[in-house]
């Protein structure tokens, strides 16, 4: 029993570690991207449970970048769901705004 259990948790991580080794291959801005998404939401998970503003700070320059980061994308490469893009650039600065909003009771 426990030989499959282990055999079928290390196929689970080959699939992720395939999954993003071909994600780097095929679009490396994406993956940045979707890595300051998840650094972002991590932080902001942390902020909530421990009220430090250090992690405030830094989940909103994470949502900052990945905006950025998305919009010189956006403007280099048109793509055909330019609403959804704009939709998620805006909700990130809208993120970010609110974050130094209360980051202004800190100080």
């Amino acid at each position: 029993m426990i030989p499959n259990l282990r055999n079928s948790l290390v196929r689970r991580w080959q699939f992720w570690w395939h999954t993003i080794v071909f994600s780097m291959q095929q679009n490396p801005p994406q993956l940045i991207v979707y890595s300051m998404i998840g650094l972002m939401a991590a932080l902001a998970g942390l902020w909530i449970v421990e009220l430090k503003w250090q992690y405030l700070v830094l989940s909103s320059s994470f949502a900052i970048g990945a905006a950025a980061s998305m919009s010189v994308q956006e403007m280099l490469f048109p793509s055909h769901g330019r609403s959804k893009l704009i939709l998620a650039i805006s909700m990130l600065l809208i993120y970010s705004l609110f974050l130094f909003l209360i980051l202004a009771d800190y100080l």
